[in-house]
C-alpha cells in the first residue's frame, strides 16, 4: 500500500512569464519580467527601463508555451499528470493593472489551457501573482508600496475567481512572498513587490510596508473567493530555506531561531491572520510599517488561507557576529557553507534531509495541510545520441521524495501533493538562463535565444512517469 493518499497531486510546475512568451500576443502589457535581461551564474540580470532594442530579454518568447501549450499538456498527460501548476499572468487580464474591465482574449487563453488540462483530468493549481506585477503600476504607483495596489490585486482575483471557479479549485496569492526578505538584492525586492530602491533609501522598511498590503490583500481575495465558490481552497506560498546553526554554539543557535522568524512571519500571517509577537516587537522598534489600519488587522483575521503551499530547493547554515547581540539576520553577513553539504555550480546546496525539516517546522507550528509545489535540480543538460541521461536530477528528486514519504508516514504530515520544479525546461527566474535547466522534457533554446524549441523526453521523464504509477512506491 502506498504512504500517499489515493487522491495524491502528482505533477509539475512553471510560471507563466517563464514559460508562455507571446509577450504582446492577445493583448497581453509589459510585465517586471518584460523589462529583465538574461544574466548568468556570474553576471545579474538587469532591470531596464522600457525595452532596450540592444538586450536580450528572454522571458519575451521563453519556451513559446504560448502557441504549443497543447503539444507540452499532451507530454505532461503522457508523464501521468495528476496536476499542473502555472500562474496566470496579471497582464494577460489586466494589461495595465488598473483598467476596470478585464482583456477577454487574455480570460479566453486561460480558459483554453485550463480545458486542455482538464481534458486530460490534470488539475489546475493556479498562483495569482508570480513575479508579473505589471510594469504600469510600477512606474505609475511606485508598486507595493502603494495602498491602491491592494484593489487592484483583489480586482484581478476576483475576475480569475469568477471566471475559473468551475475549472481550478487549489489557488495561492503571492509566490514566494517572503523572499523579498533578501531586499538587499534589487532583484528580490524588485520581482516580488516592483519596487526599485531609491537613493537615500531604507529598503528594509519599505520592504515591510509592501508585504503588509500584499499580506491585506492576500487576506480580502480569500475571503472573496469563499463569497463566490466553497469549493476554492486559496493557500499561501512561501520560499522554505530552512536556516540551521552552523554549531552548537549558543549565539549561533539564537541566530538561526531569529533568522527564521524573520524569514517565516509571513506564514504567521497568512495562517492565524496576526503578527506574531516576535514581528510586533521587531516592528515598533524600527518604526516600520507607518501604514496599519485597524481594518487592515481585522482583514487579515478574517482571511486565512486554507493550506500551505512552498518550494524547497535548500537549505542554509548562519552564523552570529559579535556586533550583532540583537541577531538580525542579514544573508550576506550571516550565511556561512555548511561543511556537510555539497552545493549546486549555482552554489544551492543539496540537502534532503532540509525538506522533511521544513515540513515539520510548518507543521509544528501551523497544523494545516501542506502542499509542496516546487522541489527540484537545476542543471546543464548534454544530449547523448538523441537522448539526455539526467541520472543527477532523477537522484536529487529520488532522495526528497524518500524524505517526504517519511514526513508523512512518520511525522504523520497532511501532504496534498508534489509538484517539481519544473515540468519543462523554462527561463530561469533567477538568472534568466535557459542552460539552468531543471524540467523533465528539454527544451532546445540556449541562453542566447537560439534553438529550434524541439521537445525532447529527458530520462526523468520515464523515471518519474514510473513514480507517479505508482504512487511514489517505485522510486528505482
Amino acid at each position: 500500500m502506498s504512504i500517499f493518499k489515493d487522491d495524491f497531486l502528482w505533477g509539475g510546475a512553471v510560471a507563466a512569464h517563464q514559460l508562455e512568451g507571446g509577450w504582446q500576443a492577445g493583448g497581453k502589457g509589459i510585465s517586471v519580467a518584460d523589462i529583465m535581461t538574461a544574466g548568468s551564474v556570474s553576471e545579474k540580470r538587469t532591470i531596464t527601463a522600457g525595452i532596450l532594442a540592444d538586450k536580450n530579454y528572454p522571458n519575451h518568447e521563453a519556451i513559446d508555451f504560448y502557441h504549443n501549450y497543447k503539444n507540452d499538456i499532451k507530454l505532461f498527460a503522457e508523464m501521468g499528470f495528476k496536476c499542473f501548476r502555472t500562474s496566470i499572468a496579471w497582464t494577460r487580464i489586466f494589461p495595465k493593472g488598473d483598467e476596470e474591465e478585464p482583456n477577454e482574449e487574455g480570460l479566453k487563453f486561460y480558459d483554453d489551457l485550463f480545458d486542455e488540462c482538464l481534458k486530460y483530468n490534470i488539475e489546475p493549481i493556479v498562483t495569482l501573482s508570480h513575479f508579473e506585477l505589471p510594469d504600469h503600476l510600477v512606474e505609475k504607483y511606485d508598486g507595493w508600496r502603494n495602498r491602491k495596489m491592494i484593489n487592484f490585486f483583489v480586482n484581478f482575483a476576483d475576475v480569475c475567481f469568477e471566471r475559473y471557479q468551475n475549472k481550478v479549485k487549489y489557488w495561492m496569492t503571492f509566490n514566494e512572498i517572503n523572499n523579498q526578505t533578501g531586499y538587499n538584492n534589487e532583484f528580490c525586492l524588485f520581482t516580488n513587490s516592483g519596487i526599485k530602491v531609491k537613493d537615500g533609501e531604507n529598503a528594509e522598511k519599505a520592504m515591510y510596508q509592501a508585504a503588509h498590503y500584499e499580506l491585506v490583500a492576500s487576506a480580502i481575495a480569500v475571503q472573496h473567493a469563499r463569497l463566490i465558490s466553497k469549493k476554492l481552497q486559496i493557500g499561501c506560498m512561501l520560499a522554505m530555506v530552512p536556516l540551521y546553526p552552523l554549531d552548537s554554539k549558543p549565539a549561533n543557535i539564537m541566530m538561526a531561531e531569529k533568522a527564521m522568524q524573520k524569514r517565516y512571519w509571513f506564514a504567521d500571517v497568512h495562517v492565524t491572520g496576526e503578527y506574531p509577537s516576535f514581528m510586533r516587537a521587531f516592528l515598533n522598534k524600527k518604526g516600520y510599517i507607518s501604514d496599519i489600519t485597524q481594518e487592515d488587522l481585522i482583514n487579515l483575521k478574517k482571511g486565512t488561507v486554507d493550506y500551505l503551499g512552498f518550494s524547497y530547493y535548500m537549505s542554509k547554515t548562519v552564523k552570529a557576529t559579535e556586533d550583532n547581540p540583537e541577531y538580525e539576520y542579514d544573508d550576506y553577513k550571516n550565511d556561512v557553507q555548511n561543511p556537510f553539504l555539497e552545493a549546486s555550480e549555482w552554489g544551492w546546496s543539496v540537502d534532503p534531509e532540509g525538506l522533511r525539516y521544513g515540513m515539520n517546522w510548518f507543521n509544528d507550528r501551523f497544523h494545516l495541510p501542506q502542499f509542496i509545489v516546487e522541489n527540484g535540480f537545476g542543471s546543464r543538460d548534454v544530449i547523448e545520441d538523441g537522448k539526455i541521461h539526467d541520472d543527477y536530477r532523477i537522484s536529487y528528486l529520488r532522495q526528497h521524495i524518500i524524505e517526504m514519504k517519511k514526513a508523512v508516514q512518520e511525522d504523520g504530515i497532511d501532504l496534498l501533493g508534489y509538484t517539481p520544479w519544473s515540468a519543462i525546461d523554462i527561463v530561469s527566474a533567477g538568472t534568466g538562463q535557459m542552460e539552468k535547466r531543471y524540467g523533465f522534457i528539454y527544451v532546445d533554446k540556449d541562453d542566447e535565444g537560439k534553438g529550434t524549441l524541439m521537445r525532447l523526453r529527458k530520462d526523468s521523464f520515464y523515471w518519474y512517469q514510473r513514480v507517479i504509477e505508482s504512487n511514489g512506491q517505485k522510486l528505482d
